[in-house]
């Protein structure tokens, strides 16, 4: 859950740079990117906003791609937990040989690329999320590891705009009337 939501695209290019670093790391987990982005303000809206995250994520080292991937939880569990897949049906579907199948998957995955899978989950429907995302690591899991670093960023980039949308509002921003 991000602390800054809904705060506007006037509001975020008028924080002061450490707040504005802090609400950016919520949506990236790149103090990098963070940095460059905040110092990029004042954005004239979320499109542009939008285009120059996703141009420094692409021009980032693949170490610092991979500090970013350490940021996010191992599919099928929650944050900041040790649990699996598979006890975690709650999250995810209530159905334990399907968690446990994405368990497997994910798992395999993480053996071949070195590192967690990760997708953006957004616009899926809850009850399918799971056969979704071990439909996409199979289909993921034919890929040669640099087309898999490209489908990495291009994941990251639309969490990012997730986030980034989430924390700015709608474009033209919230009517603060009662």
């Amino acid at each position: 859950m991000l602390l800054h939501q809904g705060i506007g695209l006037e509001a975020f290019n008028e924080l002061p740079e450490k707040k504005a670093l802090h609400a950016l790391y919520e949506c990236c987990n790149s103090v990098t990117l963070a940095r460059d982005l905040a110092r990029g303000r004042p954005y004239a809206d979320h499109n542009a906003l939008f285009r120059r995250a996703d141009a420094l994520l692409f021009s980032l080292s693949e170490t610092s791609i991979d500090d970013i991937l350490q940021a996010y939880p191992h599919v099928g569990t929650r944050p900041r937990s040790t649990k699996s897949a598979a006890e975690h049906c709650s999250v995810w579907d209530d159905r334990p040989e399907v968690m446990a199948e994405l368990n497997t998957v994910v798992n395999d995955y993480a053996e071949r690329f070195g590192h967690h899978f990760v997708m953006h989950i957004g616009g899926l429907a809850p009850e399918h999320r799971a056969e979704s995302v071990i439909a996409a690591v199979r289909d993921r899991m034919h890929h040669d590891p640099e087309t898999e670093r490209k489908m990495v960023r291009n994941e990251l980039a639309r969490i990012n705009r997730s986030r980034l949308e989430r924390m700015l509002g709608p474009e033209g921003g919230y009517d603060n009337w009662a």
